[in-house]
């Protein structure tokens, strides 16, 4: 397996630092290939702006276009390439942060939209009146698998159908379905460590015992039964799902996962 992790957290002493290294250990002593993106250690730049394209920064951007002429022409500013290098490289994403104001942090975001370009994440296939591209479930990344490690500093409880915070598979929907699943990649169901705000040494030793054994069996763990947008679930062109097709009680974003 080769394996990308990429890692946003700030301080090197937190504790999702202490989890990318224990991804990066137990992923290497079994064998597997390992690369790291510690995007604060990177200093990662967030925002796009023209010079990601190659252009005068007095042009008018269109950052769709722009950024799809300037993957296709290999003009991408090197960063950028670099980390779409590493993206094809793996076959295994791991993406390790904190949960941060229902999100990721923004410098996680930022590597999203400046590394997802337009040819490269998106706009690629063919788009007619029975198939709009190649996306949710096709794409330049399909293949790949993707699986996020998140920390919360909230209770496990917070998080759940009747938690205040709403339930963290719909939190996580917009990162598992929007970003990952969107240009082909499988998403495997996320590890979650809440409670972070007070973590005993006991809790951090049960979540790193818990930790490694995910990572021991990644590549036998099914992954989030999302649809296919040209599978055959969706009516062209609208793309919403078929009558009938949604399992019992099932609403929202639980329509987009098979029962």
């Amino acid at each position: 397996m080769k394996a990308l992790i990429v890692h946003a957290h700030p301080e090197p002493l937190s504790l999702n630092s202490a989890l990318k290294d224990i991804a990066v250990t137990t992923l290497q002593k079994a064998g597997h290939e390992v690369q790291v993106s510690d995007l604060y250690a990177m200093r990662w730049k967030s925002g796009i702006d023209a010079e990601d394209f190659g252009l005068a920064t007095t042009g008018r951007l269109d950052v769709a276009h722009d950024s799809g002429r300037a993957y296709e022409t290999d003009a991408l500013s090197a960063d950028i390439a670099t980390e779409q290098a590493k993206l094809l490289w793996a076959d295994t994403v791991i993406f390790q942060f904190p949960l941060w104001w229902y999100s990721m942090p923004a410098i996680l975001k930022g590597w999203v939209d400046r590394v997802f370009t337009y040819r490269f994440a998106y706009g690629v296939g063919e788009h007619t009146e029975t198939k709009y591209g190649d996306r949710y479930g096709d794409g330049t990344l399909a293949g790949k698998r993707a699986m996020l490690s998140v920390t919360i500093g909230g209770k496990e409880s917070h998080y759940t159908d009747r938690g205040i915070n709403g339930p963290v598979d719909d939190l996580l929907f917009p990162i598992h379905h929007g970003i990952l699943y969107y240009p082909g990649m499988e998403v495997l169901p996320p590890f979650v460590m809440y409670g972070t705000s007070r973590v005993s040494d006991g809790d951090f030793a049960d979540a790193a015992k818990a930790w490694e054994q995910r990572l021991l069996t990644l590549e036998a763990t099914d992954p989030i039964p999302f649809r296919r947008q040209n599978g055959g679930d969706y009516e062209m062109p609208s793309l919403r799902l078929h009558e009938g097709l949604e399992s019992p009680g099932s609403a929202g974003f639980g329509l987009h996962v098979r029962g």
